[in-house]
């Protein structure tokens, strides 16, 4: 799978532990930044990570920030993302299997590497299930999305 990969400064810590278990689990990893600690506004590496996901050109998207939910917020904010803030291996996994989730947001501050580990795991090998009822949910939010769209005529 392609994976795009951000961070803000404060998820800057944890990043590259992230990279390297997307890497073991045998992904390609599309590192959009930031590189360094220095300050960063995360609505941007929102857009940044959630744009290959949207245009299709990546499979799924992980953000990395204090707590992750300010870059689910901003994820959550584009047309076509379905962004969760993981912190246990039941809500990454779920997110996918019942709201087709494209986008992972973990938080520095409150996850280590084990647990982003798991998390990681998680989110990667679940699948969006074939459940009609879940199938439904997901058409009404992107209804949803459509509906609420600003009008641009």
């Amino acid at each position: 799978m392609r994976i795009v990969l951000g961070n803000d400064h404060a998820g800057f810590p944890l990043k590259e532990h992230v990279r390297s278990v997307l890497e073991r689990l045998g992904h390609e990893v599309v590192d959009v930044g930031t590189h360094t600690a220095d300050p960063v506004d995360f609505p941007d590496v929102a857009k940044a990570v959630s744009a290959p996901v949207r245009a299709g050109e990546a499979e799924r998207g992980v953000l990395v920030c204090g707590t992750g939910v300010g870059a689910a917020i901003a994820a959550n904010k584009i047309a076509g993302i379905r962004a969760t803030v993981a912190h246990d291996t039941y809500t990454a996994r779920q997110a996918v299997e019942h709201d087709d989730v494209n986008v992972v947001c973990l938080g520095a501050w409150l996850v280590g590497p084990a647990i982003a580990t798991q998390v990681l795991e998680e989110f990667l090998a679940a699948r969006f299930s074939t459940d009609p009822a879940f199938r439904r949910r997901v058409q009404m939010l992107h209804d949803m999305e459509r509906e609420m769209a600003p009008d641009t005529a």
